[in-house]
């Protein structure tokens, strides 16, 4: 079932794709290797890479050509995330929740808000993500209580946001809103605008956290925050839970591509290791406890990239993919989880000193497993969409 009629994404050359992805590795082993353990341990902004990033079009990524981004399909993109991811992940968060509040724009805003905002997002120049979290509403998006009253030609806006990544680097974010709090069911009464920072819009400080360094996640607080009407993505009331559901499925490939980094890039880490570490007179590579250890890790890696391309193939032809994204975010970011562990495992005590990397990849890991939907959520969405699809 296809998403909507022009949801279907063109392909790409698969030498411009081969080009691109050369570029993205150049940048990783020159750029980002040099500086992540420095970043991370100090959890500072990555300023220099963002800047870079914006030089290669990454906060354009998935925004069509016709609004000046690169249009990657998804399954190009997936390839950029785990790449990057596989050694810093944490970056690849500065562009994902950013690109979710382009595609809400790109999918359902009027053409007049496509003209005027998506060139903006896709060169950089303004940046952001998704505001739709609360105290008391994760999972359960129409649990939240952030409202927005029509007054004229402006909606004044009062609530709370909270775990925003980008919150406080981000200039301007798809948030989410009750206009109609009566109206049943709940998500009737939801609505999406495009909220950029100004007078009545706080941010609050920055979550100190176990790991996913180095991006800023944030509350964000709405005081009598007046926006133009036309700020109301598709400029009709009523449908921001669809219009942000909608772009949870890129959100649950990149967040699977993420795992699938991780998963890889543990497993890198514990090859090496495994090869030159040495106990009884050999690299412990050769001992059966850890080659079943590595044998367990490659095949979580290729099976998570496997179903993540799977997914990112489905949304590439505009078809739903709930059920497809949710089992890739689901097994992916399991796969990091375990690989990770495992090749904590593999180091032994070096596993649990901060100048070894894989230290890192099991700080990162869990969040995987946490954001984008839980994975008991996840294992909800694949059961009722599998039933849904197999009637008997």
């Amino acid at each position: 079932m296809a998403r909507d009629a022009d949801a279907a994404r063109p392909g790409i050359d698969p030498d411009e794709e081969a080009a691109f992805l050369d570029a993205i590795d150049r940048w990783i082993e020159r750029e980002v290797r040099p500086v992540v353990v420095e970043h991370d341990h100090a959890d500072r902004y990555p300023t220099a890479l963002v800047e870079q990033m914006k030089e290669m079009g990454l906060f354009g990524a998935t925004i069509s050509r016709d609004y000046g981004g690169l249009g990657l399909p998804a399954t190009t993109y997936a390839k950029v995330v785990a790449r990057i991811a596989s050694y810093w992940m944490a970056i690849t968060g500065i562009f994902n929740s950013h690109l979710i509040m382009a595609a809400a724009v790109e999918r359902f805003g009027t053409e007049a808000q496509k003209r005027l905002w998506l060139p903006k997002f896709a060169s950089g120049e303004i940046r952001g993500g998704l505001a739709l979290t609360e105290p008391d509403a994760g999972t359960d998006l129409q649990a939240i209580r952030t409202t927005a009253v029509r007054d004229g030609d402006h909606y004044v806006i009062n609530g709370t946001k909270t775990w925003i990544s980008n919150g406080i680097e981000g200039s301007c974010f798809a948030l989410l809103v009750k206009t109609d709090p009566q109206a049943e069911p709940r998500y009737n009464g939801m609505s999406f605008f495009i909220a950029p920072k100004g007078e009545g819009f706080g941010v609050g400080k920055k979550f100190e956290k176990l790991g996913y360094k180095s991006i800023d996640s944030a509350e964000l607080m709405f005081d009598d925050y007046r926006i133009p009407a036309d700020h109301l993505i598709g400029e009709v009331e009523g449908q921001g839970f669809f219009q942000a559901t909608g772009g949870l499925e890129l959100g649950r490939i990149n967040v699977a591509a993420r795992g699938v980094g991780l998963a890889d890039g543990a497993l890198r880490l514990a090859t090496e290791y495994a090869q030159i570490r040495k106990t009884m007179g050999k690299p412990i590579a050769h001992h059966q406890a850890i080659q079943l250890k590595l044998g367990d890790m490659v095949t979580r890696a290729r099976a998570a990239r496997l179903l993540t391309m799977d997914a990112a193939e489905a949304y590439d032809r505009g078809e739903r993919c709930d059920l497809e994204a949710g089992m890739a975010k689901y097994f992916a970011s399991e796969a990091a989880q375990q690989n990770s562990e495992e090749a904590m495992r593999i180091f032994g005590g070096y596993s649990y000193s901060k100048e070894y990397e894989i230290e890192r990849y099991y700080r990162d890991a869990l969040l995987m497993c946490i954001g984008e939907g839980t994975n008991e959520m996840q294992r909800i969405i694949i059961a009722r969409q599998w039933v849904k699809r197999n009637p008997a």
